[in-house]
């Protein structure tokens, strides 16, 4: 299923920075990012869990917040995209 991730991170002092960095980085481990904090990730449930732990795991949940839009195995009819496309989809197979 195609879950988009969105996340805000308060950058005010290094050790928000840091967890901005850290969120990024896992959601690149995941997916592709389609805006500065936003993400698509194709998961199956067990990934899905696992992200949302370890996600959840290294904000600040008093000034941090993060989103899961599921929008399920049909996401196709329900992503709509004008201008610029960076990088390839997060279902597009990739050979190096």
């Amino acid at each position: 299923m195609l879950v988009l991730i969105t996340y805000d991170v308060n950058t005010e002092n290094a050790a928000g920075r840091s967890r901005l960095r850290k969120v990024a980085k896992q959601c690149v481990n995941y997916g592709r990012r389609v805006q500065n904090s936003v993400f698509e990730c194709i998961l199956d449930n067990a990934q899905c869990v696992v992200l949302k732990a370890e996600l959840s795991e290294l904000i600040d949940e008093t000034v941090d917040s993060l989103r899961f839009y599921y929008l399920g195995n049909n996401y196709k009819t329900k992503v709509e995209h004008i201008g610029v496309d960076r990088g390839i989809a997060a279902d597009d197979v990739l050979i190096l």
